[in-house]
């Protein structure tokens, strides 16, 4: 792939980038020698390689389901600033008008 002065124009204009003349020219050759880096890529035989998806093996850890008795509710209401019929109060945020 041809990367031309006009590519880069084209670019800049879309990224409302501003640049010199002589920049424009470097970037044409730094973005052609990119892409030429890049398509030498497609020369290498991945026949037998598998893609990578993620650099760290990630394995899911899966267990049973199983509802446990873990917390009381006493020893949790204990804990809150108040509560009443076994749940915590709070601040009324909404108030609504009753007709």
């Amino acid at each position: 792939m041809n990367i031309t002065r006009l590519d880069v124009e084209h670019v800049a204009k879309l990224a409302k980038l501003e640049f010199s003349t002589e920049e424009f020219d470097a970037f044409s050759k730094d973005f052609q020698d990119i892409v030429g880096m890049v398509e030498t890529l497609s020369e290498v035989d991945t026949t037998n390689v598998e893609p990578t998806y993620h650099g760290n093996v990630i394995i899911n850890a899966f267990r049973e389901d199983v509802a446990i008795d873990s917390h009381h509710q006493e020893a949790l209401l204990a804990n809150a600033p108040s509560a009443e019929d076994g749940y915590i109060q709070v601040p009324v945020i909404i108030e609504s008008e009753e007709a």
